[in-house]
């Protein structure tokens, strides 16, 4: 009962408008009063070349500083200038993400009932699952293995590949896409020990009481069973990679079939209930949701880069689409 209180406070941390975390001395001067016209197009977010909306967060917080600035295009500003406000936004974000609770809008009470519900059904029957779950040494080697997929020493390069090929190759986008990844990992990393230490669960082959997953009974606080660590963090970078190209399906596919290999591989090491992965899971993936919602520059949604180019270009399955009549290279204007 202790557990699905805490799930259900801190769920809305990721599933609601969050107020903005943009200090004052940041926030945009106050501007002349503008028409009916342009107050409609200054809240319309700008399309990108696919005609769809930057705005694609589900839970829509309200924009704040931008993680890629104007005066950090094409690398003017070095390769770790950008990195330099990086503590500061992580900070931001945790004081929005633990005070959330307190001012959670009513639209996004559903995800409470979707995900808070889901997780407690799960927790009350884990115990019989991972009891009556298949567990075979194959099963077990081969789920510690795959699951070296979601350690930070794996996660932590594909971010910072994504920054440096994108400042070596001058593609704002894919650097854009780094950065909010480290940021992602970083908010994870601080919210998934924070919960494990809060809980301090055991895990499915605790070597005292096996398959129990009693909650405040770990051992090791901070390397408890819930939530899944592997879980949280591999969601969180799938959720922003897959934010940033909404428009290429194989992209949102090859994203999430990562984060649940992973998923399915810390099940099949015996390491985690199912309850744990989907807690993990799901607060990864509106972490990414919130992050991306919050940091990302439409700016960069205006024209064309490097990566989006090479994106429209990569086809999973048959030949290339078609190209409609008035749409130059890569289908843009």
């Amino acid at each position: 009962m202790k557990l699905l209180l805490c799930v259900l406070f801190l769920l809305p941390a990721f599933a609601q408008e969050q107020q903005s975390s943009t200090p004052p001395e940041q926030q945009p001067p106050a501007t002349e009063a503008a028409s009916p016209q342009q107050d409609q197009q200054a809240i319309r977010p700008p399309a990108n070349a696919e005609g769809e909306s930057r705005d694609r967060s589900v839970i829509k917080p309200k924009p704040g500083t931008e993680i890629l600035q104007p005066k950090d295009y094409s690398n003017d500003t070095g390769y770790f200038h950008p990195f330099r406000r990086m503590a500061r936004f992580v900070i931001y974000d945790q004081k929005a993400i633990w005070t959330s609770p307190f001012h959670t809008s009513k639209k996004d009470a559903k995800w409470w009932f979707i995900f808070g519900g889901a997780t407690g059904a799960l927790i009350a029957t884990d115990k019989y699952v991972a009891r009556n779950a298949p567990d075979t040494p194959f099963l077990r080697s081969l789920g510690t293995k795959v699951s070296y997929l979601g350690e930070p020493y794996t996660l932590l390069p594909i971010s910072a590949a994504f920054y440096f090929i994108g400042t070596a190759k001058g593609s704002d986008h894919f650097r854009e896409t780094g950065l909010l990844s480290f940021e992602t990992l970083a908010d994870a990393t601080i919210v998934m020990e924070a919960m494990k230490a809060i809980t301090a669960r055991q895990r499915p082959n605790d070597p005292v009481s096996p398959n129990t997953g009693r909650f405040q009974a770990s051992s090791s606080r901070f390397n408890s069973s819930f939530p899944s660590g592997h879980a949280f963090e591999t969601f969180a970078l799938a959720s922003v990679i897959a934010h940033e190209y909404p428009h290429k399906t194989w992209v949102k596919v090859l994203c999430y079939a990562y984060a649940g290999s992973v998923v399915g591989a810390r099940l099949a090491a015996n390491m985690h209930f199912p309850g744990d992965v989907m807690a993990g899971g799901a607060m990864g993936w509106f972490m990414g949701d919130y992050v991306y919602g919050h940091r990302h520059n439409p700016e960069l949604d205006r024209k064309p880069t490097i990566s989006q180019k090479i994106m429209d270009h990569v086809h999973i399955g048959g030949g290339y689409e078609p190209v409609p009549h008035g749409f130059g290279m890569g289908g843009m204007q």
